[in-house]
């Protein structure tokens, strides 16, 4: 087959290129280095920050003593009767007064939802939830409120901690679903004005308890 002496100068235009490399134009975005700074400040101060500037409401308690008073003192200021929690740890350790309003057969109801976590990532203010937990798919998404129970342990500094952790704790046998909630439900779809609790949760409150 015949070439034309045109194409055959772009061939070795070509050709040549290939064997000879080019110099990057732009050395400093090829992402050798993170992104991300690493953090500056403890994990729990990063975490606080993060997820109340996102509305989270944040409650640091000292031990379970202390957890069950500041609950206890939320529920009964806010007048939640109906508390759905499907993990009874959870319960036992919110205390007999939140116990009492336990209420475990309509969720549709509920005033307040309790859960626990998989992890805590500090960067993002995020909350880190799984199918795998006894709370299941849609406790912490279909309460108008909905409390998240956690330990100082719990806390990682990035989402590839928290992905690596799971990876860890579950083996071959990852949750058929891994959620990550970063504050209410928002959205601004409607009239391009944000509105909180449309598709989930109105508040977001974590109660982080030091881990003895």
């Amino acid at each position: 087959m015949n070439v034309s002496p045109s194409k055959e100068n772009i061939l070795k235009k070509i050709r040549k290129a290939l064997t000879q490399s080019t110099p990057v134009p732009f050395p400093q975005s090829e992402g050798n280095n993170s992104v991300y700074q690493p953090a500056t400040q403890d994990a729990e101060v990063e975490f606080a920050e993060q997820f109340t500037k996102l509305q989270g409401r944040f409650v640091f308690c000292m031990d379970k003593e202390e957890l069950q008073a500041q609950l206890t003192g939320l529920i009964l200021t806010h007048e939640w009767q109906k508390v759905y929690c499907r993990e009874p740890q959870l319960l036992e350790l919110a205390g007999p007064a939140v116990a009492a309003r336990a209420n475990i057969s309509d969720l549709a109801s509920c005033d307040v939802s309790i859960t626990g976590c998989e992890y805590l990532v500090a960067r993002t203010g995020s909350i880190v939830m799984s199918a795998g937990q006894q709370s299941g798919r849609t406790t912490s998404v279909y309460a108008p409120v909905h409390i998240c129970i956690a330990y100082t342990n719990q806390l990682v500094y990035d989402v590839r901690e928290a992905l690596q952790g799971m990876k860890e704790r579950y083996d071959k046998n990852l949750p058929s679903q891994i959620t990550f909630a970063t504050g209410p439900s928002r959205t601004a779809d409607i009239e391009k004005t944000l509105v909180v609790g449309v598709h989930g949760p109105k508040e977001v409150y974590v109660f982080l308890v030091e881990q003895d």
